[in-house]
Formats: structure tokens, C-alpha cells, sequence
């Protein structure tokens, strides 16, 4: 904030028309000034009260404070508990059954009376009414599971959607983690770039006052001293840009991780990880350090374990049921007339054998085997494109690298030519035209080299995330 300040204060002064020496000093000030200011504050960071920023503490405060990651680590907890309710399912199952009812049509059934009395014919039958008009009941029933496979298969699936739901969100995390470092990355070269941009602004206010000094004694064209204005100007705007796009970056690393106050921005970043954290620590290819093919094989194996609980639905189950209790049967509403409770109780071993459940067996383990299929030729495509992300990250970053050695001599023979040209324009040996000429392709190189460093460490992240590195950044 304080280097935007610095800008919102300086920068609307630095074009005015030069007239006159008074107008000359005052520029002279104002530049001095701006870039003398931004440099020793860029300098002196580290020395003032400032919040250091680390890569790692960024992304692991942007995976603690981001909502959409909270939400995602809620949902596994939700996952986590479904599975150890399963648990429960080996418990014994205890209910307590309690009726009240009253029967106002008592049921009748027709009793072979020949059978028991011989006084009858042998095929004699009698109407007779069963129950009374008010009956009760109430007991306690228990059962225990002894054999049921389905339980087992069920278990394995909820632990299976668990790491399948952790995975997933592990990707959201990794997506994360990427678009937090791009953003610090972007910070330390944007901070690198008002570096140079502060130093190539005071190099061509230098080349500017050489042929301002010669445009008032009469020894060089206007259009000459506004091909240097022209210079001066594009370098001063660039790092007025540079500067407003660092508070813009700044201000998106802190929505990313979570911070509400958006406008604190007077906090440095550790720009040593740009050395620290060579290529070298690329390492090679990890597929499970990428989240997402782990989802697809823990989704494969998902569709084998139910291709296992649909046999289990046809295996016997076995139980053991227990009952105790009690039945009242009245002709009154009298829940406690006396001689009308019978006890009863039971305990009994349950077996269970189903042959038809209503479902095409067939038709559904078909439907899993084809699914486990899709899940695999996934995987494998998507493995194959993260290899090939990784290949050609890797071969951009190269080739990247190479461009960047040959900008950097560039840049350097071509400052130590704007150097020479601006002692030989003193001495008055060269033209101005020539100065003018050679600082503009100086800033285009500078510009080039800019461009080619971005693309190299936008290449690096790409690479760690194509081949499952990235955690090597915070972890």
C-alpha cells in the first residue's frame, strides 16, 4: 500500500511540458524522487514491521480459510460417520412392542368338532369366535446378527466412498494449492519487474536531460528530444503499471487465502524461493501425488466391491431372535383384570435364503463390470494426458530457459551499448537518434525477458502439477 500511495502521489506530476529551466528541475525532482522512493522501499522491506509471507504458509492458510474447502472437509466428516454407523449394524437390534387394541368383529373359524367327539359324525364342523373384545400386548425383541455378508459388503463400500470422497476434495485442495502459488509467483516477478523498471526509468531520464541540456543550447532537434521524451515516458508508465498490477496480485493472493479485509496489503512475500526452489526439485513422475487419477482407481475398485455385494444378496443370513412378554385378553376395557396376562417367550435361530429378490442379477453385475471398464479406460486416458501435460511443460520450461540465457546477454551487452552512447552523446561524438534508438530496443528486450520468465515459472507449476509433485511447495 505504501508504494501505491507513493505512486497515487508522484506519478500524475511527471508529464509536463518542459519549458524553461524551473520546469526542467522540478521534473528532475519528481522522478528523483518516485524512483529513489520505490527502490529504497523495495530495498528495505525486510526491514520494516512488514508480514512475511511464505509460499507455504499462503497455500496452507488458503486450504484452512477457503469456504469451498471447508464445506468439501465437512462432507468427508458426514462420509466418515456414515461408515461408522454401519458398525451398529453387528449390534444386537433391541425393540420394545406395546398394543392396545380393540376388536369390535372377533374372527371365526370352523373347527372339525367330529374329530374330537365321536358322538358327531366324523365330518361334523361348528362356527366357533376366537379372542375377546379387548386384547394387549407388549414384549421385548431381540435380534442378533450371526452371518450376513451384505453387512461386510456394505462396510467396504462406505470406506471406499470415504477415500473417494477425500480424494476428490484432495484435487479441490490441489487446484487450490496451484492457483495460490501461481498467484505468489506472480507477486515475486511482479516485484522483480518494478526493479527494473525503476532502474531503466532513471536511465532514461538520464539519456532525456543529456539531449534535454543539448535541445536548449541549440545542438539538437526537437523531434530527437521527443523521441527521449517518448522513452522516459514509456518506462515511467510501465512501472506506474507495475506497481498497480503488485497491489492487484496482492489483493488476489489475500481473497485466495480467506483474508476479509482485502485492502491490507503492506505485507512482503519471501522472494528467496525463486532460487531456493531450483528446477532441480522437479522430481519425477508421481501418479499419487495426483488426486484425481487416485479418485478414478478408488471409483474402479468401488464398482468391483458392489459387483461382490450383488452376490452377497443371494448368500444365506443367520440370526438369533429372542422374545419376552406378555398378552392381555378382555371382554372389558380393564388393562388390569386380574387372571387375564399370559406370558410368552421364545428364542430362535434365523435362517434366511432368498431366491428371488425382484432384481435382474444378471443385468446388474453386467452393468458394474461395463462400469468398472469405463472407470479403467479413464484413468488410463487421463494418466496419459497428465504425462503428456508433464512432457511438455517440461519441454516448454527447457526451451523457455535457453531463450531467457540468451535475453539476459542480450539485456546486458545491450546496457553497457546505452551506456557507451550516452558518454560518446556528452562528449558529443554520437547522435541522439542513436541513443533513442538503442533505449527503446533495450525496453523491448526487457519486455521479451519479462514475458519469458512468467512463461518459465508458469511452465514450472504446470509441470509439478502434471506429475504430482506440487506438494513439494507447502508440504
Amino acid at each position: 500500500m505504501k508504494i501505491f500511495l507513493t505512486l497515487h502521489k508522484f506519478f500524475p506530476s511527471r508529464c509536463r511540458t518542459v519549458r524553461g529551466t524551473n520546469n526542467r528541475n522540478r521534473i528532475v525532482s519528481v522522478l528523483t524522487v518516485f524512483a529513489v522512493s520505490i527502490l529504497g522501499m523495495l530495498l528495505s522491506a525486510t526491514c520494516v514491521a512488514q508480514a512475511v509471507v511464505t509460499l507455504p504458509d499462503a497455500i496452507k492458510k488458503a486450504l484452512d480459510n477457503r469456504k469451498a474447502i471447508q464445506a468439501g472437509r465437512e462432507d468427508l466428516k458426514i462420509r466418515q460417520l456414515q461408515t461408522q454407523a454401519l458398525m451398529r449394524k453387528y449390534w444386537p437390534q433391541v425393540s420394545i412392542d406395546y398394543t392396545y387394541q380393540y376388536n369390535p368383529i372377533l374372527q371365526t373359524s370352523i373347527l372339525p368338532i367330529g374329530v374330537f367327539n365321536p358322538a358327531y359324525p366324523i365330518d361334523a364342523t361348528k362356527s366357533v369366535q376366537f379372542g375377546t373384545k379387548w386384547s394387549q400386548a407388549a414384549g421385548i425383541t431381540v435380534n442378533q446378527p450371526l452371518l450376513d455378508l451384505s453387512i461386510r459388503r456394505q462396510r467396504n463400500e462406505a470406506e471406499l466412498q470415504e477415500k473417494i470422497t477425500d480424494a476428490g476434495q484432495a484435487q479441490t485442495e490441489y487446484d487450490l494449492a496451484y492457483t495460490t502459488a501461481q498467484a505468489y509467483v506472480n507477486i515475486a516477478l511482479q516485484e522483480n519487474k518494478i526493479k527494473t523498471a525503476v532502474t531503466d526509468t532513471l536511465r532514461t531520464w538520464t539519456s532525456y536531460k543529456l539531449q534535454l541540456d543539448k535541445y536548449e543550447g541549440k545542438r539538437l532537434l526537437k523531434s530527437d528530444l521527443n523521441k527521449a521524451r517518448i522513452n522516459h515516458n514509456n518506462t515511467l508508465q510501465s512501472l506506474g503499471d507495475a506497481i498497480a498490477q503488485l497491489v492487484q496480485n496482492k489483493v488476489y493472493l489475500l481473497f485466495l487465502t480467506g483474508e476479509t479485509k482485502l485492502e491490507n496489503v503492506d505485507f512482503v512475500i519471501d522472494t528467496t524461493f525463486l532460487t531456493d526452489m531450483t528446477l532441480k526439485k522437479k522430481g519425477g513422475r508421481d501418479q499419487n501425488g495426483v488426486p484425481e487419477l487416485q479418485q478414478l482407481a478408488l471409483q474402479a475398485q468401488l464398482a468391483d466391491i458392489q459387483v461382490k455385494t450383488e452376490r452377497t444378496k443371494y448368500i444365506p443370513t443367520v440370526s438369533l431372535k429372542g422374545f419376552l412378554g406378555a398378552n392381555q385378553y378382555t371382554n372389558d376395557f380393564n388393562a388390569v383384570e386380574p387372571n387375564t396376562w399370559y406370558g410368552l417367550s421364545y428364542i430362535g435361530l434365523n435362517v434366511k435364503l432368498p431366491l428371488l429378490i425382484g432384481e435382474n442379477k444378471h443385468n446388474k453385475m453386467q452393468q458394474l463390470h461395463l462400469q468398472n471398464a469405463q472407470l479403467d479406460e479413464q484413468r488410463t486416458d487421463k494418466t496419459s494426458q497428465y504425462y503428456k501435460d508433464a512432457v511438455t511443460a517440461n519441454l516448454k520450461m527447457q526451451q523457455v530457459l535457453t531463450q531467457m540465457a540468451t535475453l539476459e546477454d542480450n539485456i546486458a551487452l545491450e546496457k553497457e551499448t546505452v551506456g557507451i552512447i550516452q558518454d560518446r552523446v556528452t562528449e558529443g561524438v554520437e547522435t541522439a537518434a542513436n541513443l533513442n534508438t538503442e533505449e527503446a530496443a533495450l525496453q523491448a528486450i526487457e519486455s521479451e525477458y519479462t514475458t519469458a520468465q512468467r512463461q518459465m515459472w508458469a511452465y514450472w507449476l504446470d509441470y509439478l502439477k502434471a506429475s504430482g509433485n506440487l506438494g513439494i511447495l507447502w508440504k
